[in-house]
Order: C-alpha cells, then sequence, then structure tokens
C-alpha cells in the first residue's frame, strides 16, 4: 500500500512542535521500511530518501500548495490514504473524495486563551469539516480527544484515535544538574506564558535569584513584544532564540529545573524530554499536562504568578521533593515512546484501509 503524508514543517530548518512531531513520526515509519510518500515545499532530508521515503517536491506557498497537493490526490490511482499530520486545509479541500486521516494536536484555536488570530481563522474554517468527513481522526492526547468530542457532538469515540508522542531520544543520561539553570522552552507567544514565568522568576528570593538564571529558548512567534521587554527588564533572564537540537541536548543535560507553565498544551514534547532525564519540572494543571506528567511533575496555577513562584521555589530549595520527581519522571516517561505512537497509527490505518500486519 502507499500512504501520502504532509512533511512541510518537518521539513523546515526551525521546526516547533507540530513538524518535531511529524519528524520523529517518519523516522519512525521508515525505520519499519514502511513506504510514504512525502509531499513537501522545500527537499527532503538525505537520511529520508536513503531510508525509502519518495519526496513530492511542490513548490508553492500559501493556498496554492493546498489547491494542488488536493488535485494530485483526487487524480491518484495508486494512493490508499492521506496523513495530514500538521494543516486542515488539504483535508478541507478534498471532502469525501479521497480518505485521509487529519491529526488533531490541540483545539487552542477554539479556547478563551490568547492566539495566533490567522490561526483562528482557518482553524474555526475547516476544522469541523475536515473532522466530520475524515475516515479517521488521530489525536496526540486523550484529553484533546476529549476536546474534540465535547466541541463536536456528532463525533464518535470510536472515530478518534490517541497516539501521543515519545522522547526525542530513546535512551539518554540522566540529568547532572549545574545549580544554575532554569530552563524553559518554547515558541515565544502568550499560550506558553513565559511572561508570567519572568515575573515568577522577579519573586523569588534575591539569593536564589543569584544563583540561578532562567534561560529561554525558542523563536519568535506572535504577540511576544512584552515577552521580550520583561526579558530586558528582569537581570538574570537570558533569552537564546531559536536553538539546534545539539544545544537543546546540551541544556537538558545540565539545566537544574525546566519549567512551562503553559496555558495549554495538546501534548507537550519538551517536558516528556525532561522526566526522562530526570529534571525536576514544573508545568501547568491545565490540558494535557496533568495527564503527560502523572505524578513525575509540579503542577501549578499557570495564570497565577505566585503559584508559579511558590512552585519554582520549592523546585530549587526542597531537596526530598526534587528526589522524589527525579525518581518518579523516567518511569512516567517510559509510558511514552515513537514506537508505541508508529503502532497506534499503523493500527489506525489498517483500521481504515481493511489491509492488515502493518505494524510487523
Amino acid at each position: 500500500m502507499r500512504i501520502a503524508i504532509d512533511v512541510r514543517e518537518a521539513c523546515r530548518p526551525e521546526r516547533t512542535g507540530k513538524g518535531q512531531w511529524t519528524y520523529a513520526l517518519v523516522q519512525e515509519l521508515l525505520s519499519r521500511e514502511f513506504p510514504l510518500l512525502c509531499y513537501t515545499q522545500d527537499p527532503l532530508p538525505l537520511a529520508w530518501q536513503d531510508m525509502g521515503a519518495t519526496e513530492v517536491l511542490i513548490p508553492l506557498r500559501g493556498i496554492k500548495w493546498h489547491v494542488r497537493v488536493a488535485s494530485l490526490l483526487q487524480s491518484a490511482a495508486d494512493i490508499d490514504l492521506y496523513l495530514s499530520p500538521t494543516s486542515y486545509l488539504v483535508p478541507y479541500l478534498l471532502g469525501k473524495r479521497f480518505p485521509y486521516v487529519p491529526m488533531v494536536h490541540d483545539l487552542i484555536a477554539f479556547r478563551p486563551e490568547p492566539h495566533n488570530r490567522k490561526a483562528r481563522f482557518v482553524e474555526h474554517f475547516t476544522l469541523q469539516r475536515t473532522v466530520e468527513n475524515a475516515a479517521h481522526i488521530l489525536t496526540v492526547s486523550d484529553a484533546t480527544k476529549q476536546d474534540l468530542l465535547g466541541r463536536y457532538k456528532s463525533l464518535s469515540a470510536d472515530k478518534i484515535t490517541p497516539v501521543y508522542a515519545g522522547p526525542m531520544q530513546a535512551t539518554v543520561e540522566t540529568n547532572r544538574p549545574d545549580h544554575q539553570t532554569i530552563l524553559c522552552v518554547g515558541t515565544l507567544c502568550p499560550r506558553k506564558n513565559q511572561a508570567r514565568l519572568i515575573r515568577a522568576y522577579g519573586l523569588l528570593s534575591p539569593p536564589l535569584r543569584a544563583q540561578y538564571r532562567l534561560v529561554l529558548a525558542g523563536s519568535r512567534g506572535w504577540n511576544d513584544q512584552q515577552i521580550l521587554q520583561l526579558v530586558e527588564q528582569t537581570p538574570g533572564v537570558e533569552w537564546r532564540q531559536y536553538i539546534a537540537d545539539e544545544e537543546y541536548l546540551r541544556l537538558l543535560a545540565t539545566c537544574t529545573v525546566f519549567a512551562l507553565p503553559s496555558l495549554y498544551e495538546g501534548f507537550g514534547m519538551q517536558i516528556l524530554d525532561a522526566l526522562q532525564r530526570g529534571i525536576p519540572t514544573l508545568t501547568s494543571d491545565r490540558g494535557s499536562l496533568p495527564e503527560v506528567v502523572g505524578t513525575g511533575a509540579l503542577l501549578v496555577d499557570p495564570e497565577r504568578i505566585e503559584s508559579i513562584a511558590e512552585g519554582l521555589e520549592r523546585l530549587l530549595t526542597d531537596r526530598s521533593l526534587c528526589q522524589q520527581l527525579r525518581d518518579e519522571g523516567p518511569h512516567q516517561a517510559a509510558r511514552y515512546s515513537w514506537q508505541r505512537t508508529g503502532d497506534l497509527v499503523l493500527s489506525a490505518v489498517e483500521t481504515v484501509t481493511g489491509i492488515t500486519g502493518l505494524r510487523a
């Protein structure tokens, strides 16, 4: 059989969450010698071509790319299914004319938290038609599945499969804290909540601020001016911009605390990378994050700066709590892997196509 998949976000030099998810899934499927027809705007990684991926390079931008892909799929006689891991536009255009499986990472566009205006408009316009006409639907967490069922009452729970995510590396060494760094990784935007995190850091006692710096890593996003101003105004805070994988792994290996008090996440893959290494982690009690971390991280109210500050102080001073999280984090992270995600995705493909044995 042949599966087509949109890999644009995975082929960009600065991959954000959806791009990282797609990249890791494609790696997993190709490692099983599963044939993939990869629709892209930019050349595929050479490693993927060596692993047997077939490139369909369409050097168009914007809606023209989506229209072209939809047209190609409708005229294709040798493609069984289209996977759409990052966008609803091609599925929206396909309707019921070609079988597709979309990935729903989150429903932030339908929530009261701040969100990019263009993305909100596109998802409001396309998501309902996309999920109603889908052959099957994947979500990145149980929480996102419940959000989707809550919004679209006509959907059947059997039509939706949570497939989760995995850590960036299958095996890692335990974190060795430098006793200097609080690390936060994520695109600068209101949803990631860096502004409140910076203010919470500013509430720490002078000795703690003198010992620990707050390092933010991530590309500029939208409505991030306030975050950048707070970085400039708050001693001890650094913004590293987008960092390459090597620097990301180095920071994870040595930071003392990982903090991501996001207002809402569909999954939170950075959190999983931190838990895997036994890093004492602070995150939000919202969205999928309690599901992902279990008892392996400290949960706080992301809308209360005082709650974030109290959580940071506990992780920087309470040795017993830190040791508990160092022990529990790796066990929680071990529940997730890209092998498991690959199995779940292929199980959904088997359900749609009726072809068995794909997971072998």
